[in-house]
């Protein structure tokens, strides 16, 4: 490969830059119905319990989209499919926001995850392929803009529901996801498909990618755990009032959406392993640290270091699972996003179940031990460490 490969050019540049704005506009989508679930219990009628069930609907819409998506890219390459979801996912809050019953809820609350879910994928693969072709991370600052959607179309989200109501708040998110479709998306990279006679989508038989898929995984549960839980952890445990424990997560995703806009510079200075196993020992002291904590601000704190440690584990182990050998990039990462992202949306639940006997406490403890596990299997990630390929002409 010639230096002129991995040099910047202004498709290269565009490149970068589509796939960022795909995963803002995926986190966007995403943060933007954080701010109408309290008005669909009170707009249909339903229990929490019931809320409960369409929330898990999203998620399983979301894990049984993942591999479909993976067996699209090998048809047609991700561009193609970030962006013919992306066109589905910009109408999917507007359809929650319409449904006028629980059955009609329920079937858009599965398309609204199982399109998130699957440009997920698609959009992690793509940004994969940017990686190859500049020689260098990007991962972890693509996913520290999903945060930036999330808190951009959460932040917003709240201040337009209360002055003009949940439809208008609906078909501002669709128009300004829509925008960012058109405009954006269209300088995705084409990575090709894979060659024809391995078009037949098959899981891996490689026992690597689930071992990476393994450590997504275990990097994710933390973050699903502390999202959910984290504080009414504060709030029955330890004392503290609501106030005070919304601070929890607020500093776990914080300082996580930081890390993950410097994270890329440190990984190409450190390398994958490095910057891997020395995050998930951080996070492993953070998550101790929260569960032994004696009083809620030590607490706070301990959430924050374990944000800090978590915010570039999970980038890394995407970069690996589409840089691997022997697996075809598109299916390896179908296979490990799968795998890590049902670390946030079905393990919180028995996270849930288990802290009903034990309490969080020893939940938090036992989880920082999850984390140590990734430490010492960081050496798997040693594929995130890529050559840059050679320059592929840009997509019109």
């Amino acid at each position: 490969m010639s230096i002129k490969d991995a040099t910047p050019t202004p498709a290269n540049a565009s490149a970068r830059w589509a796939v960022a704005a795909a995963f803002f506009m995926n986190g966007f989508m995403t943060g933007s119905w954080a701010p109408q679930i309290p008005l669909l219990v009170t707009r249909l009628g339903i229990s929490e319990f019931v809320l409960g069930l369409l929330i898990l609907g999203f998620g399983i819409g979301a894990l049984t989209a993942m591999p479909f998506s993976g067996y699209l890219m090998t048809k047609r390459g991700s561009r193609p499919v970030v962006i013919g979801f992306a066109w589905i996912l910009v109408f999917a809050l507007l359809m929650v926001a319409l449904a006028p019953n629980v059955w009609l809820t329920a079937v858009t609350m599965y398309i609204f995850g199982a399109t998130a879910g699957a440009m997920d994928v698609a959009m992690n693969a793509n940004a994969v392929a940017v990686e190859k072709r500049l020689s260098r991370a990007i991962m972890s600052s693509s996913h520290g803009f999903w945060s930036l959607g999330g808190f951009v179309g959460g932040g917003l989200g709240g201040i337009i529901i209360q002055q003009f109501g949940h439809l208008p708040h609906a078909l501002f998110v669709t128009l300004v996801a829509a925008a960012m479709t058109a405009f954006a998306l269209r300088y995705l990279i084409e990575d090709k498909p894979v060659a024809h006679e391995h078009r037949h989508f098959r899981m891996p038989r490689l026992a690597a990618i689930y071992l990476v898929g393994v450590m997504a995984l275990f990097s994710m549960i933390p973050e699903g755990a502390v999202l959910d839980w984290a504080a009414l952890y504060l709030k029955q445990e330890l004392g503290a009032d609501i106030a005070t424990a919304g601070f929890a997560f607020a500093a776990f995703s914080g300082i996580m959406a930081l890390m993950r806009f410097l994270g890329d510079g440190v990984r190409n200075r450190f390398g994958a392993v490095n910057t891997l196993r020395v995050s998930a020992l951080v996070a492993a002291a953070g998550m101790l640290a929260a569960g032994l904590a004696p009083n809620p601000w030590i607490a706070i704190a301990a959430f924050a270091m374990c944000g800090l440690g978590v915010a570039n584990m999970v980038p890394i182990a995407f970069s690996a699972a589409g840089n691997q050998p022997g697996v075809v990039p598109n299916i390896g990462m179908s296979v490990v996003t799968t795998m890590g992202y049902s670390g946030i949306l079905v393990a919180p639940s028995a996270i849930g179940f288990v802290a009903g006997h034990t309490g969080f406490a020893p939940v938090f403890v036992t989880l920082s031990g999850l984390l140590v596990v990734v430490s010492v299997m960081a050496g798997l990630a040693r594929h995130a460490d890529f050559r840059a390929v050679t320059q592929a002409a840009p997509a019109e």
